[in-house]
Parts: structure tokens; C-alpha cells; sequence
């Protein structure tokens, strides 16, 4: 029973935000019908996670290297939705 209560116990962490940032982060949190402290939890986490994602070292063979490289040079395969974008004029503004 200790170590569930243990895992549930939150931690206080403080900052000071602009009052801009502060109805700006309450607008988009109400409007997730969430409460500030979760949106912005859940965003920080989000946040962090990506900032580690894009450190991420991945190791691969030569060979499994070499043929992401190939793939990604090489050019799409012709079709309709790629068609239709490339023909499609851009929106005015």
C-alpha cells in the first residue's frame, strides 16, 4: 500500500509566466476541457519527449544505411494525389 501511495505523491514545480502566457495557456487548456496544471503537464511531457526523440541515436549496418539513403533519394513513385498537389494552384492570400 506505501508504494501506491509513493507512485501518486505529485511534486511542486514553480515559475513565473507572463499574464499573456498565462490566459493564452488557460484559453487553450479550457478549451481541452482540461485544467492548467494538466495541459500543461501533458505538454511539457510532450515537449521533452520529442526533444529525447530527436536525440535519439539509431545504428544500423552499412548496408540498411545505405539503402534508407537510396530511398530517400529517390524520387515518387507517380501517382493521383501526388499529380493533383503538383497541379493544384496555390491559394491567394
Amino acid at each position: 500500500m506505501a508504494t501506491k501511495a509513493r507512485t501518486a505523491q505529485r511534486e511542486t514545480l514553480n515559475f513565473r509566466v507572463k499574464a499573456e502566457d498565462r490566459s493564452l495557456i488557460d484559453r487553450a487548456a479550457q478549451l481541452l476541457g482540461k485544467s492548467r496544471t494538466d495541459f500543461m503537464l501533458e505538454s511539457a511531457r510532450r515537449a521533452a519527449q520529442d526533444a529525447l526523440l530527436d536525440q535519439t541515436l539509431f545504428k544500423v549496418s552499412p548496408k540498411v544505411y545505405a539503402e534508407f539513403v537510396a530511398r530517400l533519394d529517390a524520387p515518387p513513385a507517380p501517382n493521383e494525389r501526388l499529380r493533383r498537389m503538383m497541379t493544384t494552384p496555390a491559394p491567394r492570400k
